[in-house]
């Protein structure tokens, strides 16, 4: 039984190495999905596409960053034409640069754009190319909670995927009269090898959970972090034909974290 309607297709998954990406991959393989992988990592891209061709999908692995354009457009033309037409694009693919703003360097203001939102930029302009011609497909933009919430110290960060939020929306509203949506999930603190790298000691999880007033952070009201697997389970569904009449609209999954902001 497909139930989402997604058995047979095609997807693209930027940022598929790990965390967030590999739960999304690994997802979309459940489902049935056929899966274009890409990351800078190619160790664990090779382990995550062996994991895929294991449930009996195809899968093809790309080594390339995001923010080179000439290198999106090769490798999203070689996914059309070896694999068949790209009818779901999921953009994970990021970094995060923390510090105080007046602290932060030229370098870790450019990485942080050129990947997070100039990644997203890219890759949907070369998909939605050829979504366009055919007049069908679903893209979804892996953005963050800190989009719309003041952040100490993730200024950058922030930044750059509130660009990518109202970037995606755009192109959402552009592209609907080709059938094609687009649409944003919004993770909060998640159980990542980029939220770890934040903590400073073994208690890191807990304080997240609790929040912080020095830092103005509200704690997470569920009690929990969220395990990369609740992320790719919202992506699904903006992606599948269950979400067929959604379009434009930043899913928010982070326990309660923002309020419902």
């Amino acid at each position: 039984m497909d139930a989402l309607g997604m058995k047979g297709k095609t997807a693209f998954v930027t940022g598929a190495a790990q965390g967030i990406g590999k739960a999304t991959a690994l997802a979309l393989a459940e489902q049935g999905v056929n899966v274009a992988a890409i990351d800078t990592n190619e160790e664990k891209l090779q382990g995550l596409t062996k994991r895929l061709q294991s449930k009996g999908v195809y899968a093809q692995a790309f080594s390339a960053d995001v923010s080179d354009s000439a290198a999106v457009n090769d490798i999203t033309a070689a996914i059309e034409r070896e694999m068949g037409p790209i009818e779901i694009l999921v953009n994970v693919a990021g970094v995060l640069r923390p510090g105080l703003i007046h602290s932060l360097s030229d370098e870790d203001w450019a990485k942080t754009f050129s990947v997070n939102t100039t990644g997203v930029f890219n890759v949907s302009r070369a998909v939605s190319r050829y979504m366009i011609e055919r007049k069908k497909g679903a893209i979804v933009t892996v953005g963050s909670n800190a989009a719309g919430v003041p952040r100490a110290s993730m200024a950058a960060y922030a930044a750059s995927k509130a660009a990518a939020v109202m970037f995606t929306k755009c192109l959402g509203l552009e592209l609907a009269e080709y059938n094609i949506r687009c649409n944003i999930v919004s993770p909060g603190s998640t159980e990542t090898e980029m939220q770890r790298a934040l903590w400073q000691n073994e208690n890191g999880a807990r304080d997240v959970i609790a929040g912080s007033l020095d830092t103005y952070k509200t704690g997470i009201p569920l009690k929990k972090l969220a395990k990369p697997s609740d992320i790719a389970n919202a992506v699904l569904f903006l992606a599948s034909e269950q979400a067929n009449h959604i379009t434009m609209h930043d899913l928010c999954v982070d326990g309660g974290a923002t309020l419902g902001v």
